[in-house]
């Protein structure tokens, strides 16, 4: 218990910095004790502002849009369609067989941006599929994101890819920062950005503190959650103090969605975000 109120105290001593991170809550993964739709009044009720989450695919936009509206809440990224989510499938960008697939979701993803107000969208790589060269894998990956870059420009939005770490995904094609951003390099486009996840990079290369500094104007959304577990800050080997007070010297001035899985109930878990959040209620009332 006490390294809890101590680690809690530390955090509040960083919020009383200049600067200060601004947190969106994943409500695919945080309140999950409640329906999704029932979800943001809580999220809003806890001190957030924003949020962020998987997909809304399931649910009319509207619904979304009045949850949004009615808290007072600004939604800053999901995803393109994943192909057969429930299936296994983390993805298609990479599946040369699915391209037309691929660009009928991209549509869908732009629709729902559209109606809800977010202004970037993460585009799933996909688990390599069995008997397809790199060179292919490749060539179809940069063509789609080509593709999907230029759709989501024509509606004023911005492109995500993220790495993920093949222990929590086995097989996932994109797994590392050079990667993406060779990648990232060759689609050539300019609303095309990385999506940083401090979480998988930890468990695939470290050195956060360098990547985030080396590479920040190339990131245009930041993710969280500690290691191992990827439970709340503060359970885990992350150095979340160090990481914050650097990102505010770096000037990362866009939000950290919180995608972790609370060690117990959500709320008992937000002790180390409350801080931040009074704060910035109380700056942006």
């Amino acid at each position: 218990m006490l390294e809890r109120v101590v680690y809690i105290a530390m955090f509040d001593a960083i919020a009383l910095e200049k600067h200060m991170p601004r947190f969106a809550a994943n409500l695919s993964l945080l309140f999950t004790e409640v329906p999704f739709l029932d979800r943001f009044a809580l999220a809003a009720r806890a001190g957030f502002q924003a949020v962020e989450f998987l997909f809304p695919y399931a649910y009319a936009t509207s619904d979304i849009r009045q949850r949004l509206d009615a808290n007072a809440l600004t939604l800053v990224l999901h995803n393109l369609p994943p192909g057969d989510w429930d299936a296994g499938e983390r993805g298609i960008a990479c599946h040369p067989d699915r391209v037309a697939e691929f660009r009928a979701g991209v549509a869908t993803g732009v629709r729902y941006a559209t109606a809800l107000g977010v202004h970037q969208l993460h585009c799933l790589a996909g688990k390599v599929p069995a008997g397809v060269s790199e060179a292919v894998l490749r060539k179809t990956y940069v063509a789609n994101l080509a593709y999907a870059a230029q759709a989501v420009k024509d509606a004023g939005l911005r492109l995500l890819i993220e790495p993920i770490n093949t222990y929590d995904i086995p097989g996932y094609y994109l797994n590392r920062t050079a990667q993406a951003l060779s990648i990232l390099d060759e689609v050539g486009a300019d609303n095309a950005f990385l999506q940083y996840d401090i979480y998988h990079a930890q468990r695939s290369e470290g050195e956060l503190a360098a990547t985030i500094t080396q590479h920040l104007g190339r990131i245009g959304h930041i993710q969280l959650a500690d290691n191992p577990g990827r439970h709340e800050p503060g359970t885990g080997e992350i150095n979340y103090e160090f990481l914050f007070a650097l990102l505010d010297r770096v000037g990362y001035a866009g939000w950290i969605g919180c995608e972790y899985k609370p060690a117990d109930t959500t709320l008992a878990g937000l002790g180390w975000v409350q801080h931040y959040l009074q704060t910035a209620r109380e700056t942006n009332p």
